[in-house]
């Protein structure tokens, strides 16, 4: 991903896939759903997309294989209809998945929660894969980008925040950093989100939280801002994509571009 300009990523958020509690057999119509969303932030101008199996509650540490080869042809499915930079996050730390689905259709970039360290979640606790992940990108070399969490949201962390940004960069060797806020939708902390402008160096993306009315507050502390639940119809996480709420933050981003 380049990052030249600063970037905006729609999420796709999945219905719930094959192998997930809640999944109700039509896998036909979840790559509708994903398409339909990845065709409107294409036509809103979005600069690229991400799909997650945001459905797939409760989340598993790792996903089912199921999950992951319904996952592929989802994302398969918008890579071949779609033109924008393609992300992969597999739920709830299963890096080693998003990165093989990356691989496998050409994506650009994965997100992976938990990279390095732990975090104490509604999963249990999570440990960091940042060395399985290594191994496998020295594998199957690509041009996929991580970008990795630091002290990811719908988690409690016990290590000091810039010793993680540190340790996520340095030791974890990811390609750029997110900062969230503490949920899905809930803004992130702006002092902590200068930090890590200050103090990283690669880009850093704000993970959560983005609306029109703070995307100017957080412009000059990140370099690109994953949105999800703000441009949804009604701003519901639950519903799709609303082309109205999308192209009004990407006009918003072309004046602050200016």
């Amino acid at each position: 991903m380049n990052f030249e300009k600063k970037l905006l990523i729609g999420m796709i958020h999945l219905k719930p896939l094959p192998g997930s509690y809640l999944y109700d057999g039509d896998l036909d119509g979840i790559v509708e759903a994903a398409l339909k969303d990845a065709k409107t932030l294409e036509k809103a101008g979005f600069d690229a997309v991400m799909v997650e199996n945001f459905g797939d509650v409760p989340f598993p540490k790792y996903a089912d294989k199921i999950t992951v080869a319904a996952f592929t042809a989802v994302a398969k499915a918008v890579r071949d209809e779609t033109s924008l930079p393609l992300g992969i996050n597999v739920l709830r730390n299963d890096g080693i998945a998003a990165y093989s689905i990356a691989y496998a259709v050409k994506a650009d970039f994965m997100r992976v929660n938990v990279l390095s360290g732990v975090a104490y979640t509604d999963q249990g606790i999570i440990e960091g894969i940042a060395h399985e992940l290594a191994r496998l990108r020295k594998l199957l070399p690509s041009r996929v980008q991580v970008f990795a969490d630091v002290h990811v949201k719908h988690a409690v962390h016990f290590g000091d925040f810039e010793d993680s940004l540190r340790d996520t960069v340095e030791r974890g060797l990811a390609d750029a950093v997110v900062i969230s806020g503490k949920s899905t939708g809930k803004p992130v902390d702006v002092g902590k989100l200068a930090l890590a402008k200050r103090i990283s160096p690669v880009p850093v993306i704000v993970g959560s939280g983005t609306t029109y009315d703070n995307l100017l507050e957080l412009w000059k502390h990140a370099d690109g801002f994953i949105v999800g639940t703000w441009i949804k119809r009604d701003g519901r996480v639950e519903h799709e994509v609303s082309l109205e709420r999308a192209r009004k933050l990407v006009e918003l981003a072309k004046n602050l571009r200016i």
